[in-house]
């Protein structure tokens, strides 16, 4: 896989989700892009080792959904033909809060995606590699290599050191011999484990700042398929956790008429992942709802627990933080807490801000991967303030530290959301940044502050709402 004289080349590190959005990002603005995978894909919609939290609840959120759509158009169409469900908010999804259940209000402005990791991925894949069938660019994906440093200087990365990992070799091949793939830019999207910041100071560069907020979140999910209507609501049910009460839980439905029950708790609250254990800790959790299910499914998986939920972000749109020729986007950039389904939707999100990046100049021009960092940056700025928003209260003294501001900030951020639960008016704003289709600017409008702060908190219903209450529309 030579490198032809005077070719632009990419290379992508990393073949999941965000790798392949930003293989899809550079089409067309390189001659040829190398995606370099830890694994090999598996065949068909099946589960791979290098995504740990696969099992788990995934949900594109409508802002993610709209950045894949205008990445690679008919992958919504795609996905529902695989069998995801589109679920709006917050009429197919029943919320309880801390005041109450969730108003079903009838926005049908927020339809999320929701289906399996495996769908998910190889969905996207097979849409990527469709669209490269159709570019002027190259796509070589390289399964079973890992990336083992950078190829330049602190000034400039050159290309990326690989090798074939142990028995991924086909038989007669090479063995696992380090080799150079020369690049014009690589992007880093090798997820919550990337290893830039080694890389860098390998390079004589100094690692970007690091901030990290951990509530000490745990989860564990289990797939089910319901033995009678009961055990398949109308309606997503999601019981969220909050002071006075750390555990939660959701239960909503994927593809193959099969439904995945999420449990979830801060520090000292873990949901147990034997059978008996899991099933007792739904009975704990704010509301009785969800383990009232319980006699009517089956489950169809064990119980998986996952525990590497704290939310990290590199500053690498800092001024200098980057070397010329190199992007970090999806997790490698910035990581969530899974509980709040954001990952993917940024990912998609980064991935457009690299593609309009490169579509407003002159291709792999000098400052591009300053600029293109920080458009990445702005892309995941709200899932930032919302998931560490959320987490804050819950997080450790040594990652937390909230000065008086940010106290200000999250009690208005509390009241906020809670007086969102029966006025549609907030719900609707707090829906457009949660979802990633506004800035977290529309949380401090005049309106919206004045609606949160004088206005006073209403109750929910005691029970799962049955009805839409229909939205009147402002003219």
């Amino acid at each position: 896989m030579a490198e032809a004289a005077g070719e632009r080349h990419a290379v992508v590190i990393g073949g999941g989700l965000a790798g392949m959005l930003a293989a899809a990002a550079l089409l067309g603005h390189v001659d040829a892009v190398t995606v370099v995978e830890r694994d090999r894909y598996p065949q068909g919609h099946a589960f791979r080792k290098g995504v740990p939290q696969a099992r788990h609840l995934h949900v594109f959120l409508s802002g993610g959904l709209r950045a894949l759509e205008e990445l690679l158009p008919g992958t919504g169409q795609a996905f529902t033909d695989a069998g995801a469900h589109i679920l709006y908010l917050p009429s197919d999804l029943v919320t309880r809060t801390a005041v109450g259940w969730q108003h079903r209000f009838d926005e049908r402005r927020h339809g999320c995606l929701s289906v399996t990791r495996p769908v998910i991925d190889g969905v996207v894949r097979d849409r990527v590699l469709r669209a490269a069938a159709g570019s002027a660019t190259r796509l070589d994906v390289l399964e079973a290599t890992e990336a083992v440093g950078l190829t330049g200087d602190a000034g400039r990365v050159t290309g990326v050191r690989v090798r074939t990992r142990p028995g991924g070799g086909r038989a007669g091949g090479a063995g696992p011999a380090e080799r150079v793939v020369p690049a014009a830019l690589v992007v880093d999207a090798s997820g919550r484990g990337s290893k830039a910041p080694q890389w860098f100071t390998e390079l004589g560069r100094r690692a970007p700042r690091e901030e990290s907020v951990d509530a000490g979140i745990a989860y564990a999910t289990r797939m089910f398929r319901p033995t009678g209507p009961a055990g398949a609501p109308d309606v997503a049910v999601n019981i969220l956790g909050w002071r006075g009460s750390p555990r939660g839980a959701v239960y909503v439905p994927v593809e193959d008429g099969t439904w995945l029950l999420t449990a979830a708790g801060v520090r000292g609250h873990h949901p147990p992942t034997d059978d008996q254990g899991f099933a007792d800790f739904t009975a704990t959790v704010g509301d009785p709802y969800i383990h009232g299910l319980l006699p009517y499914v089956e489950p169809v998986s064990p119980v998986y627990g996952f525990r590497d939920t704290a939310n990290r972000r590199r500053h690498y749109e800092r001024t200098g933080a980057v070397p010329e020729g190199f992007v970090v986007v999806g997790d490698a950039n910035c990581t969530f807490n899974p509980i709040y389904a954001q990952g993917m939707s940024v990912a998609a999100l980064g991935a457009l801000a690299l593609r309009r990046t490169l579509d407003s100049g002159e291709g792999l021009r000098p400052g591009l991967a300053q600029v293109a960092q920080r458009a990445v940056a702005r892309a995941t700025e709200a899932a930032w303030m919302t998931a560490v928003g959320a987490d804050r209260p819950f997080a450790s003294a040594a990652t937390a530290r909230p000065g008086p501001a940010e106290r200000l900030t999250s009690w208005y951020v509390r009241r906020l959301t809670l007086r969102a639960v029966t006025d549609p008016v907030l719900g609707a704003t707090v829906r457009d940044v949660f979802c990633l289709t506004a800035p977290p600017s529309r949380l401090m409008s005049p309106r919206t502050v004045l609606r949160t702060v004088l206005l006073p908190c209403r109750p929910g219903p005691d029970a799962p709402p049955t009805t839409v209450v229909p939205v009147r529309r402002a003219a």
